[in-house]
């Protein structure tokens, strides 16, 4: 059984998974609290929380999910469905010697956490969920939702569906795309009212034509940068990008949960100003049918997408109040 690192220490750590490893980060003991990133990040978008956790009792432990990090990088685009990312999470679980934990998750990660709980209920006990709503399974099939966005533009999943075409985008530039990344969904550098929206591509351009440059977010330092650049230039794009060229396999492998609702304990929090949280605003009113367990929902004022960076103070106040809240 592998033993939790104290309370004061950071541990690395790789855990054997059917894709071959995964990787995370460790500190603190006391109950387990899983804690899964977004697009384009990796463990290190969770340094705020985690030492703060750790101070609050928890076993905080922070994963790079699959095709992200030090974690393993399947060839085949099919690997990286949400099923096997719902299996990933649970070896984690068992790898470190327990049979249950929460999970939180943010962006692609609040949509993994909570089909984990969805699937797993067995194994993850209560959700937290940020800036990505939770919404209920069912509809068309997202191809055909993507293709009818944006009129003469295309959806930025939409662009990320073919294999090879973002990162040609990306890839010559790593460092330059994610700081325009990072800054075109940050409250503080965001396009203004009227510009043209970041998340949807001109027919012969790109998602970096309509990028900030010259202005860095408040919470990204040169060195968080450095960080971010550097592990994703050694990894590629492909294998995180690989997670939306799934979602059609996942509408398939998961009809079966159309509708369901997730009954353990949740917790939401989203930026008033990140896009996820204004168009899927039906879905955060829908919770009380779709969250019965949710404990509450957050939306901070002045907050954009990247929300455990933007406003980590704030987000670790909502989890480590509701984690407290949890039965034992």
């Amino acid at each position: 059984m592998s033993q939790p690192a104290p309370a004061g220490e950071i541990t690395h750590r790789l855990v054997r998974s059917s894709a071959g490893r995964v990787h995370l980060v460790e500190q603190g003991t006391g109950p387990l609290v899983l804690l899964v990133h977004g697009f384009p990040e990796f463990w290190y978008s969770w340094r705020h929380q985690l030492p703060v956790l750790a101070a609050a009792g928890y076993r905080a432990v922070a994963i790079d999910v699959r095709g992200y990090g030090r974690s393993s990088k399947p060839e085949d685009v099919a690997a990286y469905r949400m099923l096997e990312l719902v299996e990933d999470n649970v070896a984690v679980v068992r790898a470190l010697g327990e049979r249950q934990a929460v999970i939180v998750g943010h962006d692609w990660g609040s949509v993994i956490a909570a089909d984990s709980a969805l699937i797993r209920p067995d194994v993850f006990r209560a959700v937290g969920l940020l800036s990505v709503p939770f919404a209920p399974h069912g509809g068309p099939r997202p191809s055909e939702v993507f293709a009818r966005m944006g009129g003469d533009e295309e959806f930025y999943v939409g662009y990320f569906q073919e294999p090879g075409r973002a990162e040609a985008e990306i890839e010559p530039d790593v460092r330059g795309w994610l700081a325009g990344v990072y800054a075109a969904l940050s409250a503080d550098t965001m396009p203004p009212a009227g510009a043209p929206d970041p998340h949807f591509v001109s027919r012969d351009g790109t998602l970096r034509d309509r990028f900030p440059t010259g202005r860095r977010p408040a919470w990204l330092s040169e060195a968080d940068l450095d960080v971010y650049a550097s592990e994703f230039e050694r990894t590629g794009l492909s294998g995180a990008l690989s997670r939306y060229r799934n979602m059609d396999r996942d509408w398939a492998d998961l009809a079966g949960y159309g509708g369901s609702p997730i009954t353990q304990p949740s917790v939401f929090a989203g930026g008033a100003l990140d896009a996820s949280t204004m168009w899927m605003a039906d879905a955060i009113e829908a919770y009380p049918t779709t969250l019965p367990g949710l404990t509450s929902s957050h939306l901070l004022d002045g907050c954009g997408h990247w929300i455990q960076q933007e406003r980590p103070e704030e987000v670790n106040a909502i989890l480590t109040g509701w984690l407290a809240s949890l039965p034992a």
